[in-house]
């Protein structure tokens, strides 16, 4: 294991060299370009008769399972390192709203995936069951934003739009996750639990992963406020979030929601009241490091991974329309309410348009889908998520500036946060 994370940690640094010197495009992103092009190069080499390099590609991208790296390793990491520069009271001053878009959008837009695909993949020559289609209604709702945090900030995005996308992923992950889980357990015993039970189990899951990372953001704090030695207090932290998501795996309750709720406790009253100046640089260096380095690693991984996601033409089809239901869906459950109530969420008048187009899916979505069993399902499912999450990257990641530069004031405050780190959330001043 430790030979394959040095060889995924090498080939991120070169990508990541090729991408600041010649590609020049926001990090998240080149690297997953370069990647994929690197792939791509490996396909068309082997089609000329050179299989080797090709072999040995697929043969790494195998013995390592994705799902495990990034919702057993990475993902506790991330959402931590992005609640920490999440300013608490603005988050709180916009609370209902991100509520709104993270658990109803969420949920709405699984359903809206789900029933919509099942009624339209028998015109591309492809069916599914039921279960299947709100599985993946499941997985691809959930966004990712952190490629597209960068280009808000150099676009001068107003900051309560940046705040709603940040804090919407934040939480929503933890939302789609659940949801996730509980139609797997659906799919894999083929019972479908009462009202009662789903909403006991969505409440375990929710309210435990809620109350577990007030729990370890509380004990972190007091750890933290006891002593000052920015070593120590650099490793609580470490050991604060990956203790804490293997308790939340053992207790049997979300683990990101937990770590995102960890996250905003020492990110706000951990670094005010805990932290001495020369400790809070160290802590937030670390984590920005360490944010920007396990993104890169997952983002080669996923440009990476397109040699073993199964292509065909039916399958193809369906995940051209899985796409257009895809973006329909998030209009519908997070667009569609902000063009309705602009001022509620304290939009400009065209916001809803940047909150629907600046949706992106990530890695989550792909590691959720190759964790299904076995089966053609499986693989027509991994195929439409790769393709939206691909889409979601290159397509609307790189063209959501036009949309950024019409709405009023999108140039005020850009540069006051440039010296932020590229891949998470900002803390305003």
């Amino acid at each position: 294991m430790f030979q394959i994370a040095v060889i995924c940690l090498v080939i991120t640094a070169l990508l990541a060299y090729v991408n600041a010197r010649f590609v020049r495009l926001p990090t998240t992103i080149g690297v997953m370009a370069v990647a994929m092009l690197l792939s791509l190069g490996l396909i068309g080499l082997k089609a000329l008769g050179v299989a080797t390099p090709h072999v040995y590609e697929q043969s790494l991208l195998r013995s390592i399972d994705f799902t495990d790296v990034l919702m057993e390793g990475m993902l506790s990491m991330l959402l931590f390192a992005g609640a920490l520069h999440v300013d608490l009271s603005t988050l709180r001053a916009a609370r209902w709203q991100i509520g709104l878009l993270a658990v109803v959008g969420t949920t709405v837009s699984t359903a809206v995936v789900g029933l919509a695909l099942w009624v339209a993949l028998p015109w591309v020559g492809l069916q599914l069951p039921l279960i299947h289609c709100l599985l993946f209604g499941a997985l691809i709702s959930p966004t990712d934003p952190i490629a597209v945090l960068a280009i808000l900030r150099s676009a001068g995005a107003p900051q309560r739009l940046r705040m709603l996308i940040s804090g919407e992923s934040l939480f929503n992950d933890g939302v789609g996750v659940v949801l996730f889980a509980l139609l797997l357990g659906m799919a894999t015993s083929g019972t479908v639990p009462g009202t009662h039970e789903a909403l006991l189990l969505l409440a375990h899951e929710a309210g435990g992963g809620l109350a577990l990372g007030v729990l370890i953001g509380v004990v972190a704090f007091l750890l933290l406020r006891s002593i000052d030695n920015y070593q120590v207090e650099v490793l609580l932290t470490l050991a604060t979030v990956l203790g804490g998501y293997e308790l939340a795996q053992a207790l049997h309750v979300s683990g990101p929601l937990a770590m995102v709720v960890a996250g905003l406790i020492v990110g706000n009253q951990g670094r005010a009241l805990a932290m001495s100046d020369q400790t809070r640089r160290h802590v937030d260096l670390f984590w920005e490091l360490l944010d920007e380095i396990l993104n890169a690693v997952l983002f080669v991984l996923l440009g990476l991974e397109i040699v073993l996601v199964p292509f065909s033409g039916s399958v193809a089809g369906a995940a051209l329309l899985a796409l257009a239901v895809t973006l329909a869906a998030r209009w519908v459950s997070v667009g569609l309410p902000a063009a309705v109530l602009p001022g509620w969420f304290g939009l400009p008048t065209e916001g809803w348009k940047v909150l629907t187009w600046g949706g992106l899916r990530g890695g989550i979505s792909v590691a959720l889908a190759l964790a299904l069993p076995a089966g053609h399902e499986r693989d027509a499912i991994l195929t439409m998520t790769y393709v939206v999450v691909i889409f979601s990257i290159l397509v609307q990641g790189l063209t959501i500036k036009p949309l950024i530069a019409r709405l009023p004031g999108s140039g005020a405050g850009g540069g006051a946060e440039g010296g932020a780190q590229e891949g998470g959330p900002v803390r305003p001043h």
